[in-house]
């Protein structure tokens, strides 16, 4: 099953994303998972296939289309090229460029966006800090002007690519305290150091890092929209960011489910295939129905983005939906498997492991929850 709101478009973009993802990632995936890495050359490979581009504008090197079509292209790279850490890795120029294409120049569109859509330079977003995470507000992370630069110091964490990162989209404190003095710049590589590559539950294949700015002159022409403006920005990237986490939900959820049914029809117990059980049924149709249930919630958020809705309650609604049913679904995989469930060679193992990210990333359940209860008024 695919979106209600899916054209032939989208279905060229599908094949598109399921070629690359079948004969660039799926051969390696597992590999790479181990190897807690994948080549640096993917990028490359991914932007002149012109999968990195999609949703972008033309006019920044982008393929054109929208969030509907990055939401299928990533539906199926994650279900053909089944490992989710390339893809998450490979993607974060998702959540670090859409900022600076909506509020930056026509100069920092050539210097930024362009290179990650054309020639595969990697860019990652920094806004989790190691004295707090969902709360962007109360950042600490300090940029002072010093004629025509800022002087950066503080340290970033969690930052997925930040090993391998060109520049990252850095929130930073340029004003007073509250969200009214938070600036967004970008900030090269060359300006900060990676001072830890983190180890995670999940996601092996991308990387992770802490970042530390020890009086980094970056210059003011890296500042994104206007100084101490950058709140609203973040909020509305993170909009997008849940919406497509609810989506990779959906399509990792898939995935543990159609390896459940290929297990479930081949192993035999008590003389017959399991998936002739009542109980082992009974399983995949809860699976099913959830699936269809996160799919439906998240394809509306799309389609109300599209109308050009804000809707930011209902985007959160999406991502617990489709946070806490990718964790059931997964979880139930892993029983139908039994034991070569709890095995790292097999895929549902892996699959459960990624999904146990989603409740936090990109703001925690808790907060979600705190988001809906004011958009609903109470």
């Amino acid at each position: 099953m695919g979106y209600l709101f899916e054209t032939d478009e989208h279905a060229a973009i599908r094949a598109t994303a399921r070629r690359f993802a079948e004969h660039q990632i799926a051969p390696h995936g597992a590999a790479w998972e181990e190897d807690e890495e994948f080549p640096i050359e993917l990028y490359k490979k991914a932007a002149a296939a012109g999968i990195t581009g999609i949703g972008y504008p033309e006019a920044v090197g982008g393929q054109g289309g929208d969030i509907s079509h990055v939401l299928v292209a990533c539906d199926e790279l994650i279900r053909a090229g089944r490992s989710v850490g390339t893809i998450v890795g490979l993607g974060t120029h998702g959540i670090a460029l859409p900022p600076i294409v909506r509020f930056g120049t026509p100069e920092q569109h050539q210097r930024f966006v362009r290179p990650c859509l054309v020639d595969g330079a990697i860019s990652a977003l920094a806004i989790t800090e190691p004295g707090g995470g969902s709360d962007v507000a109360s950042l600490t992370t300090r940029a002072e002007r010093d004629g025509d630069h800022y002087v950066v110091t503080g340290a970033k964490t969690f930052i997925t690519s930040g090993t391998r990162a060109q520049f990252v989209t850095a929130a930073v404190r340029t004003g007073g305290a509250g969200h009214g003095g938070v600036s967004l710049l970008v900030i090269e590589n060359k300006d900060f150091t990676v001072s830890k590559k983190l180890k995670k539950t999940g996601w092996w294949a991308s990387d992770t890092a802490e970042l530390h700015f020890d009086g980094a002159r970056v210059p003011i022409a890296n500042r994104i929209g206007p100084e101490h403006g950058a709140f609203p920005m973040i909020m509305m990237n993170f909009a997008g960011e849940r919406l497509m986490l609810a989506a990779q939900c959906v399509a990792i959820a898939e995935l543990a489910y159609r390896e459940s049914i290929a297990y479930a029809k081949e192993r035999k117990a008590f003389g017959k295939a399991i998936a002739g059980f009542q109980v082992t049924r009974h399983k995949l149709a809860d699976m099913a129905s959830r699936i269809a249930a996160a799919r439906a919630l998240t394809g509306e958020v799309c389609t109300r983005i599209l109308r050009g809705e804000q809707p930011a309650g209902l985007a959160a609604m999406a991502k617990n939906t489709a946070t806490d049913m990718c964790s059931f679904v997964c979880d139930q995989a892993v029983q139908i498997f039994g034991g070569y469930g709890y095995m790292r060679e097999t895929l549902v193992e892996r699959l459960y492991r990624d999904a146990r990210l989603y409740p936090i990333g990109g703001g925690t359940r808790e907060i979600m929850n705190e988001l809906i209860s004011k958009t609903e008024g109470y």
